[in-house]
C-alpha cells in the first residue's frame, strides 16, 4: 500500500492503522519493523495474541476466527461506538483487492 496508495497521495489526509499478526511461518515480532510502510500517516501495531484480529472477525465480519490480510476502510465521518462505522469498504487479501481499495480511497478523497 505504500507505493500503490500512500506515495501516490502524499498530501491526502489519510490515517492508516496497520495491524501485524504472526500468521505465517517466519512472522515474528523480533523480525518485524514496519519498514514496508514508512509513511508518517501509518501507525503500526503488533497483535501477537491475535486480540485485534479476533475482535474484527467477530464484531465487524461476523465470524469466530482471526481477521488478517484484510482492510477496513472508514471515511472522515466514522465514529467508534460499539464498532467503528460506517464501513465504506473492506476486502481480503489486501494485495488481491488493491485496485478496489485504491478506487474506494479515491472516491473518499474526491468528496
Amino acid at each position: 500500500m505504500q507505493t500503490q496508495l500512500l506515495a501516490q497521495n502524499p498530501a491526502a489526509e489519510l490515517r492508516v492503522y496497520a495491524v501485524w499478526l504472526p500468521m505465517l511461518g517466519g512472522d515474528a515480532r523480533d523480525e518485524w519493523n514496519g519498514n514496508n510502510m514508512p509513511d508518517a500517516r501509518v501507525t503500526h501495531f503488533w497483535d501477537g495474541n491475535y486480540a485485534i484480529g479476533q475482535w474484527f472477525a467477530k464484531h465487524v465480519d461476523g465470524y469466530e476466527g482471526i481477521a488478517w490480510d484484510v482492510y477496513y476502510l472508514y471515511g472522515p465521518d466514522a465514529t467508534w461506538e460499539t464498532v467503528p462505522s460506517p464501513l465504506v469498504g473492506s476486502g481480503s487479501t489486501i494485495y488481491g483487492e488493491r485496485q478496489t481499495l485504491k478506487m474506494q480511497v479515491s472516491t473518499l478523497l474526491e468528496k
